[in-house]
């Protein structure tokens, strides 16, 4: 359990240094990547563009961040606060200039051989929009 969230906790760290190779390296490979209110990817190649999106269009860092895990160590899930701005516009979402918000968001893992296998991430879409739309 302590590896499990050791494990997450540095992927974390890794967010909030922007640091996109260190937390990749806690992925496996067929990583699946489930975003919220939206579909799965697959793969760390697609992890990969996903983070360059994200740092093109916001600014984040997570504070409050609570991690468990399962006894066994196969299942984790972090809560969290977002301390965003968002700076460019993201496909289908209002128009960017630099607007600033802070969200609640969860995630949920399947840890295999000492990586993160799965990553599903969810945080109320409405509530952000309502932010950077004020």
């Amino acid at each position: 359990m302590s590896a499990t969230t050791d494990l997450i906790r540095d992927y974390y760290a890794a967010f909030n240094r922007a640091d996109w190779d260190a937390m990749l390296a806690h992925l496996t490979d067929d990583v699946a990547h489930d975003i919220n209110q939206g579909g799965r990817e697959t793969g760390k190649d697609t992890f990969r563009a996903f983070l360059a999106r994200m740092n093109r269009c916001y600014r984040e860092r997570l504070e409050n961040i609570v991690v468990c895990a399962s006894e066994d160590g196969r299942n984790a899930s972090a809560e969290y606060v977002v301390h965003g701005q968002y700076l460019v516009a993201d496909e289908g979402l209002p128009p960017a200039h630099g607007q600033t918000y802070v969200l609640p968001g969860g995630a949920f893992f399947d840890i295999r051989d000492g990586r993160i296998a799965r990553v599903t991430n969810y945080y109320n879409l409405e509530d952000w929009i309502r932010q950077v739309s004020a």
